[in-house]
């Protein structure tokens, strides 16, 4: 389920209290309070078979004694009673419930088969269910306040969605003096039916909610959650705070990346994936709302500082380095325009220091200068109270300059009773305001890391060299082997081997028995140095038992030391069986630097990708971050400059820069690499060595999962590469058709140039001479969960390019989905439009999509024929449009998606 009959939860017509009560503070009087004093002005009902009436209402004694089935039914009930009246609220035929009794610790026999009853019940129905052990509800805009919060929530455009109760009345008691108001406030509770994915559905969609506020103990499907998170956060503002950050200890792993890849760390990488502003700490969450609710929107990271005291604008300073912002430089013009405007005592720089004195006359005029500067994204306009100056005339000023303008200007007027009226008046004209110049910067980045993060979803990836074929059969023939042998361990040249097949370059490596054979070995390598390394199927960290042995100048070094490794084994782990040795060349590369690259699996969104500093210090070291597949190159890239590593990698010293783009490539081949072998629990390669003549892995580990791979493996569903088709259409078109890739925007932008504007029109309903690249991205970069766009290719030689593209979008419940489709202008007529939308049904069919959905102008005669050729029916809408529909029933494609 997902946002099915939630509008019955948060815009009912009607509401049934359950467990109403007179009793004094008891949860049945404070809710059935609340919704009465709320506002709400449909029907309210009350049930409690002991009152006939309460609070001036008809008490009804049963569910079955209601006038008619609710929208919303609020239970307030013990929690035994509460799967028998979730039944018979679905044999009614209710929409939702807010389960706000709290069940007991989960122990046989009670809280988890009374939950699971709960559920069982509301099945058949698809009843939705809030909670349990929640809060409640409060939706302003309809007078809903089906809480029990002792504080009612002001309309507005702020949702604000907890996991916590108190945090839930924490926040609405902090609002009430600031004004700020919400769409929706919701109690998630326990999370038995309706989640973080569900809410994040049904708010994207909301015209009256411009920002969602999140508090997360934990989410429960993480591919819906970034799903819906995703497209929420590409509409408006999402922000989240995570509890529990410590909460999850080291574990016991095989590889490196299994023990420092940390649960928080996977969710700080799922927020930034899904464009999600995470914050730390509920004065944070508080601040980023009241910075949102004024919707301010700075250009970028440089702010002007402008301040009656070098103090605080100093303080200021040292808040914006620290938090990765940057001091804007002022362009020579604004520091002329300051001299004109400002006493000779200014501090001729930004900071702006327009000394204790200023009057409000001063600080508009300064402002004024600034918000002019080309080189400031924002400015931050700074007060201290002085006995000279009026702090309220200062702020009526900057008041006065922003009336009628939404320019990007955070204040701070630092004080007590003189400053708190200032601070009061500015919020009131919703310029964001604070009570210390470092939580006003914090203020300013959030605003700032929001905007990276929106454009980091839009941002079009470089393309994959075409030399990058994998070998996905042969590693797989590797794993099969080592799983047929009942071992979940890869031995390093078979780990290599996997890389290898992934075209990620190792080490040549020679694989002998005894110290002899070592020896032989190197001598046949070529001239020294050389590494040799224990070969066990039962060790997995080699330097630990002293398995390595490094810089060996000949042969006789090499075989001295295989035996030192074979008697030093053999008595620090006598279990383990001994394979014999590998022996490598001594890799010598002066400026190379060693990284680790991996992947384990985390609990709730599976498979991550880990890069940072590697060595045998790497668990000490911890420089590291971690990001969730499919990887491209932009994604690799962004998370290797997470990094503190990735400074040394730039260069410094003489040192030339390692080659950037060959470590991003590897990490885009291990993402695949992951992708494919589903069988892989964890990997490590380190170290890996780069340098600018590009990287080499020189040791490498697998460790295989010990059973079935999970159905949705991946948090985000990578590339579908089993939809790649070569076909024929019936008019004898060869085309390859495979979905589309981010990386396709250039393909997709030079096709669309190419279309006669009539076509253009056609599709788009408008006259459109060039598509912008916010709407390509959108359109190209999808989610596969929730999306599909084929991309046709002519396998012809004279015709280069894509020749057509069909796409469709679905709702969260795979009700129905819309489509589009548009095909080359000069390559009509060769039934490539026929053949897209037959692979796009077949595809709709298989993912289990009810109706497939368009609109088609009613002039554009080709398309309604096509349609009605398909199957699809038709019906006339308003304004020349054609609605063209397709129930998608019977059997799955004989080659299903």
């Amino acid at each position: 389920m997902s946002i099915r009959n939630l509008d019955r939860m948060f815009a009912p017509r009607s509401v049934a209290l359950i467990g109403a009560s007179a009793k004094e503070r008891s949860i049945g009087a404070l809710v059935a309070r609340n919704l009465i004093v709320g506002g709400f002005k449909s029907s309210l009902w009350l049930v409690n078979p002991k009152h006939a009436e309460l609070y001036g209402h008809v008490v009804y004694p049963s569910v079955e004694a209601l006038p008619e089935a609710p929208d919303l039914a609020v239970i307030a009930t013990p929690p035994a009673t509460v799967p028998g009246l979730i039944a018979d609220l679905a044999r009614r035929g209710a929409g939702a419930a807010v389960v706000i009794t709290a069940f007991p610790p989960r122990q046989p026999g009670t809280a988890g088969d009374m939950k699971q009853a709960m559920l069982v019940a509301a099945r058949p129905a698809l009843l939705r269910i809030l909670g349990p052990n929640g809060i409640g509800v409060l939706v302003p805009h309809v007078g809903l306040n089906a809480s029990f919060s002792h504080i009612n929530a002001k309309p507005g455009e702020l949702a604000f969605v907890a996991q916590s109760g108190a945090l839930v009345t924490a926040l609405l008691d902090w609002a009430e003096p600031r004004g700020i108001g919400f769409s929706h406030v919701v109690s998630m509770g326990d999370m038995a039916d309706v989640d973080f994915g569900d809410m994040l559905d049904y708010l994207a969609a909301d015209t009256r909610t411009r920002a969602i506020l999140l508090y997360i103990e934990a989410i429960t499907h993480a591919r819906k959650f970034m799903s819906a998170a995703r497209i929420a956060a590409r509409t408006k503002p999402v922000i989240a705070i995570k509890a529990g950050r410590f909460a999850e200890g080291a574990r016991a792993a095989a590889s490196h990346t299994g023990a420092l890849a940390g649960a928080d760390e996977v969710y700080d990488a799922a927020f930034q994936r899904a464009g999600i502003l995470r914050v730390a700490t509920i004065e944070e969450l508080f601040d980023a709302a009241e910075t949102l609710s004024t919707g301010v929107r700075p250009r970028g990271d440089r702010l002007a500082i402008l301040t009656n005291g070098g103090g605080i604008g100093v303080l200021a300073t040292d808040a914006l380095i620290e938090q990765g912002g940057r001091l804007a430089e002022l362009a020579p013009e604004t520091m002329s325009a300051l001299d004109h405007v400002l006493p000779p005592t200014w501090s001729r720089g930004n900071p702006v220091d327009i000394i204790g004195d200023a009057d409000g006359a001063r600080y508009a005029a300064a402002l004024e200068c600034l918000l002019s500067d080309p080189n400031a994204d924002a400015v931050l306009v700074l007060n201290g109270p002085t006995a000279v100056a009026d702090s309220s005339e200062a702020a009526e000023a900057v008041l006065a300059r922003l009336t009628g303008r939404r320019e990007a200007v955070f204040t701070s007027w630092i004080g007590g009773v003189s400053a708190e009226v200032a601070r009061r008046r500015i919020a009131a004209a919703r310029v964001p305001t604070y009570e210390t110049p470092e939580d006003a910067v914090r203020g300013f980045l959030h605003l700032v890391k929001h905007a990276r993060a929106q454009a980091q979803l839009l941002e079009t990836p470089p393309s994959l060299p075409e030399s990058f074929t994998p070998n996905a059969a042969a590693a797989a023939r590797i794993i099969a082997t080592v799983r047929a042998e009942g071992r979940a361990m890869l031995t390093e040249p078979e780990a290599k081997a996997v890389l290898a097949a992934y075209q990620i370059s190792t080490v040549p490596t020679s694989i002998v028995r005894t110290p002899r054979e070592a020896g032989a070995a190197a001598a046949g390598l070529g001239n020294g140095p050389y590494v040799v390394k224990v070969l066990s199927r039962d060790i997995s960290h080699k330097s630990d038992l002293g398995g390595v042995v490094l810089d060996l100048p000949d042969a006789a070094a090499v075989e001295a030391a295989a035996s030192r490794i074979h008697t030093r084994i053999s008595a620090l782990a006598p279990g383990a069986r001994l394979d014999g040795f590998t022996v490598q060349p001594m890799l010598r590369r002066p400026g190379g630097v060693e990284l680790i690259l991996g992947m384990s699996e985390d609990r709730q969104f599976g498979p991550i990708i880990l890069f940072g500093q590697g060595g045998v210090a790497v668990e000490v070291v911890k420089d590291k971050a971690v990001a969730l597949p499919p990887l491209n190159l932009t994604l690799a890239r962004a998370l290797m400059e997470r990094t503190r590593v990735f400074r040394l990698l730039q260069g410094y010293r003489g040192r030339k820069p390692a080659d950037l783009d060959a470590i991003a490539l590897t990490l885009v081949k291990l993402s695949q690499l992951v992708a494919d072998q589903a069988d892989i629990a964890e990997l490590d390669i380190n170290p890996l060595v780069a340098d600018e003549a590009g990287v080499i892995a020189l040791d490498a580990r697998i460790a295989l999962r010990s059973g079935a791979a999970p159905s949705l493996r991946f948090a985000i569903r990578p590339y579908p590469k089993e939809l790649e088709r070569h076909v024929t259409t019936q008019k004898g078109s060869a085309l390859f058709v495979r979905p589309v890739r981010p990386e396709d925007e250039p393909l997709v932008l030079e096709a669309f140039r190419r279309l006669d504007p009539a076509d253009v029109r056609m599709r788009f309903f408008a006259t459109v001479k060039e598509m912008p690249h916010e709407q390509a991205a959108r359109l190209i970069q999808i989610d596969y969960d929730r999306e599909m766009a084929l991309i046709g290719f002519a396998e012809s030689g004279d015709i280069s390019g894509p020749v057509g593209i069909a796409r469709l979008s679905a709702d969260p419940d795979n009700l129905k989905a819309e489509f589009a489709i548009i095909v080359r202008s000069d390559l009509k007529g060769r039934g490539i439009g026929a053949c897209l939308m037959r692979l796009l049904i077949d595809y709709a069919r298989a993912r289990g999509i009810g109706t497939l959905i368009g609109e088609v102008l009613a002039e554009n005669a080709a398309m309604l024929a096509l349609a009605r050729g398909l199957g699809f029916s038709t019906t006339p809408q308003e304004a020349g449009i054609v609605r063209v529909s397709l129930p998608l029933r019977g059997p799955a494609p004989s080659q299903p998606f």
